[in-house]
Order: C-alpha cells, then sequence, then structure tokens
C-alpha cells in the first residue's frame, strides 16, 4: 500500500469479551490478544509502518479484580520472554513507555534486557505501554521539567512545546498518524493524550484478538482518505 502512516498507535480492547463469546476465561482472551498483537507486528512492518504503540496496561488498569491483575502480569512476564527469544530471529526493535517502577524487580530486569538485546535493531519498532496513562506520563513530565527550572538547568522563558515534549515518555518518538481503537467503543481512554492531539482517529467494531491484515489495510484505506490540515485550511 502507498502513503502507510509511518507511526500507528493502538487500543487493543475486548479480550475479555472475545473470552466471554467462547465461553472461556478472561486470560484465555488475554493470551489470543498478544497472540494477534505478534502476528499484526509482522505484517505491519512487511506494508512498510515503521512505529506500532500499543496499549498494554494503563494507569487504571489495576482497579480491576486482583485475580485478573495477577494473570496479566503473568502473561506479560509470558511474552516479555517471548520477544526476547523472537529478537534473535527478527529485526524488531522492542521499547517500553509508562511508569515501570511499580512492576516488580524480576518484571523490570527482563524489560531492560529485552531493551537492550533490541537495541539496535533497524526493523519495526514497537512501543509497548505498561503501566501507562497519558495524564501520568504529563505529570510526571511536568514533575520533571520544574525540577530542572528549581535545579536551574532550564528557565520558565525556554519552555515552549517542543521542550515539553522533551520530557515525555515519548520523547524520541514522532507523533501517532493513526489511532485505532477495536471492539467499537469510541473514546481514547488516558492514552497518548498529547501526542495523539492531530492524530486520525479510527474505530472498529472487531475484537481485538480477532483483527488482522485486512482490518489494519482498512483503517490505512480510510485514513488516506482523509485531508490532513493540522488546525489549517488547504484552499
Amino acid at each position: 500500500m502507498e502513503d502507510v502512516p509511518e507511526h500507528i498507535a493502538i487500543i487493543m480492547d475486548g479480550n475479555g469479551r472475545w473470552a466471554k463469546s467462547r465461553f472461556l476465561n478472561k486470560a484465555a482472551g488475554h493470551r489470543a490478544g498478544a497472540q494477534a498483537l505478534r502476528r499484526l507486528a509482522v505484517d505491519a512492518e512487511k506494508m512498510g509502518v515503521k512505529i506500532l504503540t500499543v496499549y498494554a496496561f494503563s494507569t487504571e488498569n489495576w482497579k480491576r479484580p486482583q485475580d485478573e491483575v495477577d494473570t496479566l502480569m503473568e502473561l506479560i512476564h509470558d511474552y516479555i520472554q517471548q520477544y526476547i527469544d523472537d529478537s534473535k530471529k527478527n529485526d524488531m526493535r522492542i521499547c517500553l513507555i509508562g511508569d515501570l517502577t511499580r512492576l516488580s524487580d524480576e518484571l523490570q530486569r527482563k524489560i531492560a534486557d529485552l531493551q537492550e538485546m533490541t537495541s539496535n535493531k533497524k526493523g519495526l519498532r514497537i512501543v509497548i505501554a505498561l503501566n501507562y496513562g497519558g495524564r501520568d506520563d504529563i505529570t510526571r513530565a511536568a514533575r520533571k521539567l520544574a525540577a530542572d527550572v528549581r535545579g536551574g538547568r532550564t528557565t520558565l522563558n525556554e519552555i515552549d512545546e517542543k521542550m515539553f515534549a522533551s520530557y515525555l515518555d515519548t520523547k524520541d518518538l514522532p507523533d501517532p498518524d493513526l489511532l485505532i481503537r477495536t471492539s467499537g467503543e469510541m473514546r481514547i481512554s488516558n492514552f497518548l493524550l498529547w501526542q495523539t492531539a492531530y492524530s486520525e482517529m479510527y474505530f472498529c467494531d472487531k475484537l481485538w484478538p480477532d483483527f488482522t491484515i485486512k482490518d489494519l489495510e482498512k483503517a490505512i484505506s480510510q485514513y488516506r482518505r482523509r485531508d490532513r490540515r493540522y488546525g489549517g485550511r488547504n484552499e
């Protein structure tokens, strides 16, 4: 496809409903969702997508029942290890954003190992948002910037949008061109609030484990028909 967005962000919604519709437990839905991501990443790279940012676990997800949170953390452990194993066979770079300090020490070590092992990869860049919230991202950035002002490393007059963005978790990433959300929900749920200011939005009814390359092609096809003016006017 031509004019493929460089950076696609995805809210992978519907794992629980997918499992329920098949009389399975939620863990089975989350496993199916993780497998869907691995398949789609391969297809997205072939299409020419450069960056794929996915919402894996939000700062609000800690409010879920403890057994579900525990299951999610176990699955994240397993799939981080799978990505470590996969990194020996593919050219994908894996990065994580979010407040990782709340995760277990073991998981933080695995994440650090994965990021180090894939840091020189040149293929698709997969950005996993883990314990991530857009408001939390902005709040943490504001704290770091305030500390730099107080410490004399910058001044109030130097602060602009570009400087503030450099304090966000996504400081070395371009803003998403396209944001996709599955399962029929039409909100961004505290995901990349600053970064999606001018992203195109695409909502579909497919539950995430059922989302395929054909669905991605449909989203990109619609994206290509839109006129991105960034607040300006095309005469």
